[in-house]
């Protein structure tokens, strides 16, 4: 794999990784969501990961490498049951007085969110370990 190659590599992870966070933060914000225009609470969702092969710009010139990459496949609505907690005073309340509310643990979002950035931040010390490496070459060539 050519070092523009990993460049491309880590640069499709630093993407996952941002769409990841995005949908954690979005699920954080609405933890409390009780009425969605779909109707019913707000649903957790969560994205996959797959594979991509990611085609350097130079990779015609350097024989055709190509690394394999990340890429967000899909993003998944969590299927369980909305958590009912008793609140007859609420307006989503129900006849018996009961609200649903999304099902969210805020420590496991927390952690996934905390994962997300420790994935992006090795993606960026790859992206410039490349890049002293490309530098490197460069005044190699010079002497």
């Amino acid at each position: 794999m050519s070092l523009f190659s990993s460049l491309q590599v880590s640069a499709s992870g630093m993407s996952a990784q941002r769409a990841r966070a995005e949908l954690l933060v979005e699920n954080m914000a609405n933890s409390e969501t009780t009425r969605t225009p779909e109707g019913g609470p707000y649903r957790r969702k969560d994205v996959v990961f797959s594979t991509d092969v990611q085609a350097s710009p130079f990779s015609a010139v350097f024989q055709n490498e190509l690394g394999t990459g990340v890429t967000v496949s899909d993003v998944v609505q969590d299927t369980r049951d909305p958590e009912r907690r008793y609140m007859p005073g609420h307006p989503d309340a129900d006849a018996t007085g009961y609200v649903a509310f999304p099902r969210m643990n805020p420590a496991e979002d927390m952690v996934d969110l905390i994962s997300t950035t420790r994935s992006y931040e090795a993606n960026v010390a790859a992206i410039s370990s490349v890049k002293d490496m490309i530098s490197r070459s460069i005044d190699i060539m010079k002497a």
